[in-house]
């Protein structure tokens, strides 16, 4: 049996903005890129489709400050379902160094929260040989969600 990781985790953050707003930043594609690219490795590649059945596709180098300088990771998605300023879902796989390491189905799910929003971010994956793993993919999560924290302020 080979080794392979099954995990889910939620991840829940509330935004002083309108739910319209939040929507618009998650998918508009310049935004999109900022959020995604904020305080990482600059994208060689980034090309978003967003529509049901578009493709959502990014290629980075990791920068000299990461356990691999250098090394190329591709993520290649694509959007399964889209309802405006409620839900969007995304498959995705990620790719490392030329091996497959993951697989997973990503839905974002917006709410009112008083005068701002919600988002419930819900990760599924499974996680095969040479993969980075739960932890390190919801640390990136995480992370990816502070910065569109400071996308959205601007």
């Amino acid at each position: 049996m080979a080794d392979t990781v099954h995990d889910t985790f939620a991840i829940e953050r509330r935004y002083p903005h309108s739910r319209a707003k939040l929507f618009h930043v998650l998918t508009a594609p310049a935004l999109r890129e900022r959020w995604y690219s904020h305080g990482r490795n600059p994208f060689k590649t980034f090309e978003t489709d967003f529509r049901v059945g578009g493709r959502d596709y990014q290629i980075y180098l990791l920068g000299d400050d990461t356990p691999f300088p250098g090394a190329e990771i591709v993520n290649d998605g694509r959007f399964e379902d889209i309802v405006p300023d409620e839900r969007f879902v995304l498959s995705t796989t990620t790719i490392f160094q030329a091996n497959r390491i993951s697989s997973a189905l990503i839905t974002h799910e917006l709410g009112d929260d008083g005068d701002g929003s919600i988002l419930r971010l819900t990760h599924q994956a499974v996680f095969y040989e040479g993969a980075d793993g739960p932890e390190m993919r919801r640390g990136g999560w995480e992370t990816l969600l502070d910065s569109l924290a400071e996308t959205l302020a601007l």
